[in-house]
């Protein structure tokens, strides 16, 4: 190559070593070359698939996985031209396995979950779950790269469906935890809550209670028992299976609370019959009245009980005099 004149911009560069027939710049005019080719063929086949492919969702499949393969042989052609001089394999197979593995982070992330609930089990196809921090629903199909649930819950109260199907990565499953609703025992707790006055006799509502809930409770003890001992892969203790009701101050009554057993995809259901039956014992029984919000004032010398403060008169106001 003739030498150039100094006071160029080409003449500097091939002052400093740096001529277009080898050395640095040479391979920087390549790469930059190959970058633009790599633009051209992405906005190229962004064109074409925009033409062919009308369904939205397949089209942005088909274009993702494609600009996937054209960065990877963008990555090739880099190594390629960076390592032509003096080729070093095992340099190049580097660089190819660091694109690869960037480029397919997430699909090798999925695969890997695929993996995962496949060894693990920590659900499988008919499971309800609830994965933390995102949907809950039944699961109704497991892939490679994805699991997909029918949606319960969002806008509609107690557990119900909401028609649409939520596809969730596996890859997932290695950052957030998985509620599931069947696996081990098929049965969760539910309960029922209800306020009554303080005037009502409390006692008798909490014997309703108890009453309504092993009646309407679809699961029997003995049935959760057997669920229990058959369970395997847990150490799951739990002594008493049957209804039972708790007892709490509220601010205006005393606040009843039934606990029973129920299924999943029951827990609705299950609590409008149990709310039906209390409310027509509740009618039937002249002691017992619902707490509404109230505002109370509470004299203690005259309302308190008369061992704790004994009761005194109160002051009387002083006679009116009329004025002269």
């Amino acid at each position: 190559m003739p030498n150039l004149e100094p006071g160029t911009l080409l003449g500097r560069l091939q002052a400093l070593g740096l001529s277009l027939e080898g050395g640095l710049l040479r391979l920087v005019v390549l790469s930059l070359a190959l970058f633009a080719l790599f633009l051209l063929l992405r906005r190229l086949l962004g064109g074409v698939l925009v033409r062919a492919v009308a369904d939205g969702e397949r089209r942005y499949l088909i274009s993702k996985t494609l600009n996937g393969l054209l960065t990877v042989l963008f990555l090739a052609g880099l190594a390629w031209i960076w390592f032509a001089g003096g080729f070093d394999m095992a340099a190049f197979l580097g660089l190819l396995s660091a694109g690869l593995a960037f480029v397919l982070r997430e699909p090798i992330l999925n695969a890997a979950g695929s993996l995962y609930i496949l060894i693990q089990r920590p659900f499988q196809v008919g499971d309800r779950i609830q994965v933390d921090g995102g949907p809950a629903g039944d699961v109704v199909d497991i892939r490679l790269f994805d699991f997909s649930l029918m949606e319960i819950g969002n806008w509609v109260d107690a557990d119900q469906s909401t028609g649409r199907i939520v596809h969730i990565p596996n890859a997932h499953l290695f950052t957030r935890s998985v509620a599931n609703y069947h696996q081990a025992f098929p049965y969760i707790w539910d309960e029922v809550a209800v306020t009554v006055s303080f005037e009502s006799d409390w006692e008798k509502a909490r014997e309703i209670l108890a009453e309504v809930g092993v009646a309407a409770s679809p699961v029997k003890s003995e049935e959760a028992a057997e669920q229990l001992r058959i369970a395997q892969g847990f150490l799951i203790h739990y002594r008493h299976f049957t209804p039972i009701v708790w007892i709490a101050l509220a601010e205006n009554g005393v606040r009843l609370t039934l606990r029973y057993l129920c299924s999943p995809r029951q827990r609705r259901s299950t609590a409008s019959a149990i709310l039906e039956e209390i409310l027509r014992r509740f009618r039937a029984a002249p002691d017992i009245a619902f707490a509404l919000p109230t505002r109370r004032f509470f004299y203690a010398p005259r309302e308190g009980k008369p061992g704790m403060h004994p009761p005194s008169p109160l002051p009387e106001s002083p006679p009116l005099v009329p004025e002269p």
